[in-house]
């Protein structure tokens, strides 16, 4: 191989920085930054990740992205700090053949379950009782929503009845799992630590869903400790009143 092939088969200089712990060093609790960490991971490039300690934050952390909170990403020493323009970005310069390409074949795909976490947010963060219920029948039928979608089969399956497909847009993990997958899993975590609510096992798509992202490493390897979650939450999910 030439010098110049192997320059080009090189994969480029990519860093993320990604919000730290409580400890300062291991990850957060944040689904932005788990969204960037499973592209990367999934796009099967090599990459490194800093935690971000925003309490001590460094000053030539600071100087690299001024007042920018993580997630922020390092592409060949360009500094990058919008999510959504990230993973556009990436998608366009990790491309097949060498990459795979992450894009859903279905639109929908990328909007399903996109309303949960803003009912999730309602339902923890209310103190009101005589509220309680209300919020939580929204976060349930947001949940079958999400669930309908995850059993009706794509307009690519080519069988009758439920779908079987492992993620939201056939088999194989996509932009849009990257996206809701960490949302998912925190509402799971912390509705259960705060408001003692379980996702109703009925919701068997979901469950399919969640249990097939907790089997690859891409999702696990990337998710920030239970532990971290709820901390994250602690604050947030008042208790309820009397």
């Amino acid at each position: 191989m030439t010098d110049a092939a192997a320059e080009e088969d090189k994969d480029p200089d990519i860093e993320l920085f990604v919000k730290a712990g409580s400890d300062g060093e291991s990850i957060g609790n944040c689904p932005f930054s788990q969204r960037l960490f499973m592209i990367l991971w999934l796009k099967g490039v090599v990459f490194n990740v800093t935690t971000v300690d925003l309490k001590r934050r460094p000053a030539d952390l600071h100087d690299l992205a001024p007042g920018t909170h993580p997630p922020f990403l390092t592409f060949q020493g360009e500094v990058l700090t919008d999510v959504n323009k990230i993973e556009e970005y990436l998608e366009t310069m990790l491309a097949p053949p060498k990459y795979p390409r992450l894009s859903v074949r279905n639109r929908e795909s990328m909007t399903a379950g996109n309303d949960t976490f803003a009912k999730f947010s309602a339902y923890v963060k209310n103190t009101q009782p005589d509220k309680h219920r209300a919020l939580e029948k929204n976060l349930d039928k947001t949940m079958a929503k999400l669930d309908e979608y995850l059993l009706s089969p794509l307009p690519n399956e080519d069988h009758v009845g439920e779908s079987k497909r492992k993620y939201l847009d056939g088999d194989e993990l996509t932009l849009a799992d990257c996206n809701l997958l960490p949302k998912l899993h925190v509402l799971k975590v912390v509705t259960k630590k705060y408001r003692k609510y379980n996702i109703p096992s009925e919701f068997k798509g979901v469950w399919r869903y969640l249990n097939n992202a907790y089997s690859r490493e891409e999702f696990t390897n990337t998710c920030p400790s239970d532990v971290e979650i709820e901390l994250a939450y602690k604050d947030v999910a008042k208790r309820l009143g009397k």
